[in-house]
């Protein structure tokens, strides 16, 4: 237990710069908070106390703003930045290394008591306000940008984006000990769509202007003659 309350403080302080002490750590982080409150459900829900652990689960929302059901798997080093609004639903599964930026959602799309929520590889980061909906993987690396709303596979070390999620970058396979927090350097396609339609509008500019130019010297040339 002890152990891993250390590596769930040293995780904050890889991952949060604004992190200054234990103290701090341990009592102003709601994240941290929740993954604990977590953890309790979690023994008492893989115990059989289902009534237990839901309401313990009950009450770490209460306080931390965080829903997390007993019933999800959760590796180590597990880190929720801010934390206000994450939903982690019962079939979650989460590897090791994972952040999760307030607001993000993990949830099914079927009534069915079947696996309907997403795994999550390790290292994966999803950025504040992103839901990742449906029973399927997001590869080890990946990073869901803000606001994303994911719905089919994601493949390892990729970069997803957008309603629908798009895959915008996917990167060479690589080792990394630790989570990629650059997830607000993340590129823009619908910018680019747009810069790609600016481009063809000046090379039809050009097009028109040499025809044009073409054109009077033709009618100048009709009225010599």
């Amino acid at each position: 237990m002890f152990k891993n309350i250390r590596e769930d403080i040293n995780s904050v302080f890889e991952r949060d710069p604004a992190a200054r002490n234990v103290m701090e750590i341990i009592f102003c982080y709601p994240g941290l908070h929740a993954l604990w409150f977590y953890r309790i459900a979690h023994w008492f829900w893989t115990h059989e106390f289902y009534f237990v652990g839901r309401f313990t689960s009950h009450i770490g929302r209460f306080f931390t703003g965080i829903e997390i059901h007993p019933g999800a798997r959760i590796g180590h080093k597990f880190f929720i930045d801010h934390g206000m609004g994450v939903v982690i639903g019962e079939t979650a599964e989460i590897g090791d290394n994972v952040t999760l930026y307030h607001g993000v959602t993990l949830g099914g799309v079927t009534w069915d008591k079947v696996k309907r929520h997403p795994t999550l590889a390790d290292n994966v980061v999803i950025g504040s306000g992103a839901k990742v909906l449906g029973p399927f993987t997001v590869g080890k690396g990946a990073k869901i940008g803000s606001n994303s709303v994911v719905v089919k596979e994601v493949p390892e070390n990729a970069t997803v984006v957008g309603i629908p999620g798009r895959m915008v970058m996917a990167e060479e396979k690589k080792d990394v000990g630790r989570a990629d927090l650059q997830h607000g350097q993340l590129p823009d396609p619908e910018a680019k769509a747009i810069s790609c339609l600016f481009d063809q509008i000046r090379e039809l500019e050009r097009k028109y202007d040499t025809l044009a130019k073409n054109y009077e010297e033709l009618k100048s040339r009709q009225k010599l003659t």
